[in-house]
């Protein structure tokens, strides 16, 4: 259907369907102040309303405003809502559940299961219309536990109270219609006190049993004219199923409503004073200590400078569709670790201890390893500039993990550490990809019998990271790559695909070559770049290297890069690799 100028104002109010709109069209004066009109407070609540949907529908928004609502901290919930990624969500949760374990580092974590069965056992036994877990009884059931006693009244019916028991001020022995409800005692809850009494009143009569600050509040009749019982007036505060709100006696007010809340403890007139109740209330939706590790002490070694600092390397190699081969590569400076001078050799001990643990608390795998540096007195000079660096290969499935990393001088005592989230990456049978791009100081094959074995080893080659992907004039700047699922001609039964490298400094190309993945050695599915530039050629500053693949056959292509950075040469240093490989360093 053809659009005229004459609906050009109906079309931008929103009829636009079937109608195409032309530059003339949007250019139109009328469309300016159309796109910048203010939106009406509906409108506006229709927007914040979406936007909102579309937040809780993150597994990470559930999980936070879910039963975990119940015992998370304040400030964890602070630290929570600040994070970016879904990796450091997933790292968070994972620290969650460890600093509540009883046993620091057992996969199996009592305090989550408890939790997660007390959740099932609410869920169970306390619905009513929500679910059980969001109930008033559900909440404090998750929190606390069982209670030490129940007394239940689920049809209500007549209740005495105690002669004298505050708040009652009806005469002794005066009886009272109630609503069903219940109350639990704990002998003792840590940081609340002993003797604690939690009164349940369910005033609608649908199985919802509410907390109530209030005993008058199961009083069937406190508002009838001609209540002996003393029942009225009495205080009530809203719903409290909310995990994202903060309770406060500050916000106690109105009258006994039946949807309110009360905490009393011991069964003494000095304890069911309103002060006390209030306090009592303030302090039982506190979310409970956390009693296994200080978070304190968490944050203040996460935050403390690093004695031993190092800096850390993950890359991915697949081997099959459901095992991805992850080297993880640490490198240290050897300037920050301290040589002792045996009989003319200069010595030092690291000590390097690894686990990796998935987003459920399960360890995967755990690492030690002595590392040990031997060099000549009077190549010390030199050698003190250069690079330590460690290794350790695993075979881990698709997913997210934690690695947490620690280092040891053994000389000084220095110490380094640091936890970070990794993705191992689902590789497919249908989609061209590709491993880690890998800048490596070293690439070199490997004779028969080490081939698959030992640190730094990929296959039958020896490929060594350049962890700061920092590289000098006296080095080779290796590029290490494997492609995967390249479509194979049917004619050759090679791949057919172009690959570009392309080295960039300031924006603009300083090299440019491009490849047929069918000249490479034993090209097929999976092609293996491996390529040597002498750094000298380069001058110093910083560059960036991009990989672009085309492949012809399944006509889909690939781009990877990596940053590095080319230092001024050091007048009087010895060739670093080469010391690496003297010194037998990086045993992983």
């Amino acid at each position: 259907m053809p659009c005229d100028a004459t609906r050009s104002v109906r079309l931008l109010l929103g009829t636009l369907a079937g109608c195409a709109i032309s530059l003339t069209l949007l250019a139109a004066p009328v469309s300016i102040p159309l796109l910048h009109r203010r939106l009406s407070p509906a409108q506006e609540q229709k927007k914040r309303q979406k936007a909102l949907e579309k937040e809780l529908q993150s597994p990470y928004r559930r999980w936070l405003n879910g039963p975990v609502g119940y015992i998370i901290t304040p400030q964890e919930r602070a630290a929570f809502l600040k994070l970016t990624t879904d990796a450091e969500r997933e790292q968070f949760i994972e620290s969650f559940w460890e600093r509540r374990n009883p046993n620091p580092g057992s996969a199996y974590n009592e305090y989550k299961e408890e939790f997660y069965r007390r959740v099932a056992y609410a869920n169970e036994h306390f619905s009513s219309g929500i679910p059980g877990w969001k109930t008033d009884r559900g909440r404090i059931y998750i929190m606390y536990g069982p209670p030490d006693e129940i007394s239940s009244h689920p049809s209500g019916g007549t209740y005495t109270p105690s002669p004298g028991t505050l708040p009652y001020s009806g005469p002794d022995s005066t009886t009272m219609e109630t609503y069903p409800f219940e109350d639990w005692y704990y002998h003792y809850i840590p940081g609340i006190g002993e003797n604690v009494k939690l009164e349940f009143v369910d005033p609608t009569l649908t199985g919802e049993y509410q907390l109530t600050m209030n005993p008058c509040e199961k009083d069937a009749m406190a508002e009838t004219p001609g209540d002996l019982t003393g029942c009225q007036g009495g205080v009530s505060i809203g719903p409290i199923w909310n995990p994202t709100e903060v309770l406060n006696p500050s916000q106690l007010s109105g009258s006994g409503s039946g949807q309110g809340a009360m905490v009393t403890s011991t069964m003494m007139p000095s304890s069911m004073d309103e002060f006390n109740r209030l306090d009592l209330y303030a302090k039982i939706f506190q979310p409970p200590q956390i009693k296994f590790k200080d978070l304190q002490a968490v944050v203040t070694s996460l935050l403390s400078p690093q004695q031993l600092p190092f800096k850390v390397r993950v890359d991915y190699i697949k081997i099959t569709n459901d095992i991805v081969l992850v080297p993880i590569t640490v490198q240290m400076l050897n300037r920050d670790i301290e040589f002792q001078n045996k009989d003319g050799v200069m010595h030092a001990v690291l000590d390097v201890y690894g686990r990796i643990t998935s987003i459920g608390g399960r360890v995967v795998d755990t690492f030690e390893q002595g590392i040990t540096a031997n060099v000549p007195q009077h190549d010390f000079t030199s050698y003190v500039n250069q690079k330590e660096v460690y290794q350790r290969i695993v075979p881990l499935r698709p997913g997210h993990y934690k690695v947490s990393l620690v280092i040891k001088d053994d000389s000084n005592g220095h110490m380094g550490s640091t936890q970070i989230g990794i993705d191992v990456p689902q590789y497919n049978d249908s989609t061209l990809s590709n491993s880690s791009l890998i800048l490596a100081s070293q690439i070199e094959p490997l004779p028969t019998n080490e081939v698959g074995a030992g640190p730094f080893v990929i296959g039958g080659t020896k490929v060594r990271p350049s962890v700061d992907d920092t590289f000098t004039p006296d080095q080779m700047l290796g590029i290490y790559m494997q492609l995967y699922n390249l479509g194979i001609s049917p004619k050759t039964h090679r791949p057919d695909a172009s690959i570009q490298y392309e080295i960039l400094k300031d924006g603009k190309a300083v090299l440019n070559q491009t490849e047929n993945a069918a000249t490479y050695k034993d090209a097929s599915e999976q092609v293996t770049i491996k390529k040597l530039l002498p750094v000298r050629l380069l001058t110093p500053g910083n560059y960036t290297l991009q990989i672009k693949v085309r492949d012809h056959i399944k006509k889909q292509s690939d781009v990877q890069s990596a940053s590095f950075r080319v230092e001024p040469e050091r007048v009087g240093v010895s060739n670093p690799r080469q010391a690496e490989a003297n010194n037998g360093h990086g045993q992983g």
